[in-house]
């Protein structure tokens, strides 16, 4: 059975089903006549141990025959890290990215979530576990703030109450206040708003490890920088384990506890940042003279 979404078209005000007492109705929903089917109602598993690896991973675009977008591909990934992909346009990170959660299958190697192979994975189940987060927030329009909130919860079969209160203590972690921003519509938001909605859902299901693929990277100077700096503190309170991707060196620096640098489809660099300008390799070092640039511009 199909799992509808009628109820999240429904205007929050309009929605008095399910009242639960001593919870607010500023984020309710209805689910009456709603069903959910078994397979889309699977919880994520949580694991004690999470690690992301690639053995050997290798990338070719199926119907092209032409050099491999990815190749030779060996990198494992801690429990609590964040590891920034950084590299330059058409480098191969956003495909790495989603090669974790499955949306795109290696050609050859394999990739392990939690020490199992995602070409045996059930994908729900992976992508349960995986929040995801890309540029602008990629929110569903039609859907108001709370709706896009609370979607993957409500997948999972939560209980309304609970994902009321879910709703409401993520969009406050991310400093959007839920009476005034959860009935709105992504088009009345702010662009550095959006991409706060966009981290709430993320992380709205509790999943232990994030993908965000250059979340900032469409936002003024002033704002990416005060996103920058709230992110860091999240990432020390949330624990999570991060895969982030920049082209941005200054944003791999203040956010990363590793980069990774990929050049031509291969990891041609791979150190903690403070040791990171020392890598003695050209791609480095025209990543560090473009860093120094902006230290001498103030940008």
């Amino acid at each position: 059975m199909v799992c509808p979404l009628r109820w999240m078209q429904l205007p929050l005000e309009g929605c008095a089903e399910n009242k639960t007492p001593g919870v607010s109705t500023t984020l309710r929903w209805s689910l009456s006549g709603d069903g959910v089917s078994t397979e889309m109602n699977v919880k994520a598993a949580e694991h004690k141990n999470v690690t992301i690896a690639f053995r050997g991973v290798e990338y070719c675009v199926p119907t092209r025959a032409r050099a491999p977008i990815l190749s030779q591909i060996s990198l494992e990934i801690g429990k609590g890290e964040t590891l920034v992909l950084l590299g330059r346009s058409g480098s191969g990170k956003t495909t790495l990215l989603r090669l974790t959660n499955g949306m795109l299958r290696a050609t050859s190697g394999e990739v392990f979530v939690n020490g199992s192979s995602v070409d045996e994975a059930d994908l729900i189940r992976l992508r349960r576990g995986i929040g995801y987060v890309i540029q602008d927030g990629g929110l569903f329009p039609h859907y108001t703030v709370a709706q896009n909130v609370g979607l993957v919860p409500w997948l999972e079969g939560w209980e309304p109450a609970r994902i009321v209160g879910r709703v409401e203590e993520m969009m406050r972690l991310v400093g959007l206040e839920p009476v005034e921003f959860a009935a709105r519509r992504p088009r009345e938001l702010s662009g550095g708003q959006r991409q706060r909605v966009g981290v709430a859902r993320a992380l709205a299901a509790n999943p232990p490890i994030l993908l965000m693929d250059e979340p900032f990277g469409a936002l003024d100077p002033v704002t990416r920088a005060e996103l920058q700096h709230e992110f860091a503190v999240l990432v020390k309170r949330l624990g999570k384990t991060i895969v982030f991707v920049t082209h941005d060196l200054r944003e791999a620096m203040k956010l990363g506890s590793r980069i990774v640098l990929l050049a031509a489809g291969r990891i041609v660099a791979d150190a903690r940042p403070e040791e990171f300008l020392r890598v003695d390799h050209p791609e480095v070092k025209a990543f560090a003279a473009s860093f120094e640039m902006g230290n001498e511009t103030g940008a």
